[in-house]
């Protein structure tokens, strides 16, 4: 299938490393040309040459704290001009995974934590979506997607529930604004996900456990319906449908990418 996305261009927060990078490198391989954006310059350089290797498409580097509404503006206007034009597709994925770290219990939540993982997950993502939506109104088209994740469906992260719970509902608010205009929105909910941070993680808990790897990677693996550790790649690629014109029936709405949920139902 065509996904329709050559010469469209997109930018990728958080698109350095981990699921950003590896949705910026399925866009590209589909055509697109793509801006990264993330705080480490040298990060970004190395993934923005990797990937302009590897596919052969136009991929640079833009760096921002999405934190900083002055950054952020002058990022994507800098996209932009790289790129050639006003940004066609928007991939938010600027944000700490939930499940890499423990997370505090209630007592422990301070004002500053929730503070800070709201601006990074929630109010960043809209400072990115503010910024290329003008851009995506006066072409009649445009796409966004906002990767959230399955904390959003199950308890354990008190925060990282709230944030992502927080990012559906924006994104069905600006679904139902900017719909009328041509631009959809939706979310991405990945869940235990296998990345270059995979790698470490399961070598620790093997040696803390005396076991091998591979029995590490099977226990994670239990925890979803395929059995299968979901590879960062598989979650690029539902993605990149979503940013397809192909995708147009789709908005407002929210896909789980966990391999999913045993004895859950959705609806």
């Amino acid at each position: 299938m065509d996904l329709e996305l050559k010469g469209k261009r997109v930018l990728v927060t958080g698109g350095s490393k981990g699921i950003g990078k590896a949705i910026a490198r399925v866009l590209a391989q589909e055509g697109a040309d793509v801006a990264l954006l993330a705080r480490a310059a040298d990060a970004l350089q190395r993934a923005s040459d990797e990937l302009a290797l590897e596919t052969g498409r136009l991929v640079v580097g833009v760096c921002a704290d999405t934190r900083d509404d002055a950054q952020v503006e002058h990022a994507v206007a800098e996209a932009a001009q790289l790129l050639g034009g006003p940004i066609d597709i928007l991939v938010n994925a600027a944000a700490e995974p939930a499940g890499f770290s423990a997370p505090p219990k209630l007592a422990d939540i301070t004002g500053d934590y929730y503070h800070a993982e709201m601006d990074v997950k929630v109010m960043g993502y809209i400072r990115v979506a503010r910024a290329v939506v003008p851009g995506m109104k006066a072409a009649g088209w445009g796409r966004i997607v906002n990767i959230s994740g399955l904390a959003a469906r199950q308890t354990g992260n008190v925060v990282g529930s709230m944030r992502n719970v927080s990012l559906v509902a924006l994104s069905k608010n600006l679904a139902d604004e900017l719909g009328p205009k041509g631009i959809n929105v939706n979310v991405v909910h990945p869940g235990l996900t296998r990345t270059e941070r995979t790698a470490p993680l399961v070598a620790a808990r093997a040696a803390a456990a005396a076991v091998a790897p591979e029995v590490i990677e099977q226990q994670m693996a239990a925890s979803n319906s395929i059995k299968h550790l979901v590879d960062a790649s598989e979650v690029a690629n539902i993605v990149a449908f979503l940013c397809s014109p192909k995708s147009r029936a789709i908005n407002g709405d929210v896909i789980a990418a966990g391999g999913g949920a045993p004895s859950a139902i959705h609806y």
